[in-house]
């Protein structure tokens, strides 16, 4: 991605919040991984792990020894490597800490992977549950989509959300499933946040505006394919039929990965009750129009 803001390795970022990039800048990852270490005490919470990159191994023990600090409790977002790799690298600097993920499935191997007990209550954390240091309080907020066990944290001392991978702080992100993502986005919304800290790029000053951009950006897309697929009622299109349409002035290497977000859309709106798959292709229903999207979403602003 072109023009990316230029961060620093470490940034405070507020009286409590010191950012510190995972050493893994990348086409996915942008400037690199975010992650925050929070509090004003001896004892800190920290947010992701990074990717396992010893730029990050470096990073995080220099900012703990000029705070005179260590990490006493770090939560997890979500299971994406670059996000909980680096637990290992934090774990050797911070032997007694607590790492916490969200767990849907029992028998999910991907935390104990990382080396850390999410195979019991000691490693999970749930909805709606709140961990605290000194000068730094989090509330935890299930908002799947991106991941089925991503979570974004509340931060109540300054009214700030940490928005994981589900909002960043420069261009958009991947979802597995958009019907649920964009509940996720407006329960994000719905709280209100001053400002975001993201899982990538810069911090979000007015996070509430670029919640609702991400959704209106979503619903635009959808739109856009209903529109597509209206002109085309009566027959049904592939989903290389609706891309030629709704992408024809990008260049052609980019067409693939329309389709998936394409599809995505399609899978919504066939949840929705408004398209429906034949015949190896995609057709309108009678009666369906309109771009949909969330309930509520506008009056929320």
């Amino acid at each position: 991605m072109a023009n990316l803001v230029p961060l620093p390795e470490i940034e405070r970022l507020s009286s409590r919040v010191i950012r510190i990039l995972g050493g893994n800048p990348g086409k996915f990852t942008l400037q690199g991984t975010n992650t925050y270490l929070l509090g004003t005490g001896p004892k800190r919470l920290l947010i992701d792990a990074g990717e396992g990159k010893p730029a990050w191994k470096a990073s995080l023990s220099s900012v703990l020894t000029s705070e005179r600090a260590t990490v006493s409790t770090a939560i997890i977002t979500h299971w994406h490597g670059d996000h909980i790799a680096g637990v290992p690298d934090l774990r050797s600097l911070c032997p007694d800490v607590k790492v916490l993920k969200f767990k849907l499935d029992p028998n999910d191997p991907v935390a104990s992977k990382w080396g850390f007990p999410d195979v019991n209550e000691d490693g999970r954390i749930g909805d709606d549950e709140t961990v605290g240091v000194e000068g730094a309080t989090v509330r935890s907020v299930w908002t799947p989509g991106h991941t089925t066990d991503h979570v974004c944290l509340w931060l109540e001392e300054e009214g700030a959300l940490f928005t994981g991978d589900n909002v960043l702080g420069q261009g958009t992100t991947v979802f597995e499933d958009l019907s649920t993502y964009m509940s996720s986005l407006a329960k994000m919304l719905a709280l209100g946040p001053d400002r975001a800290y993201p899982a990538h790029g810069p911090l979000i000053p007015d996070a509430k505006a670029k919640i609702q951009e991400y959704i209106t950006h979503r619903q635009e897309r959808e739109a856009q394919v209903i529109s597509v697929l209206k002109e085309h009622r009566g027959s049904t299109m592939e989903v290389i039929d609706i891309v030629k349409i709704i992408y024809k002035e990008y260049p052609e290497n980019l067409w693939e990965a329309a389709g998936r977000g394409v599809l995505l859309i399609l899978e919504k709106l066939e949840k929705d009750g408004r398209v429906v798959q034949e015949k190896g292709g995609w057709r309108i229903l009678e009666g369906a129009g309109g771009s949909g999207g969330v309930k509520g979403v506008a009056s929320v602003l």
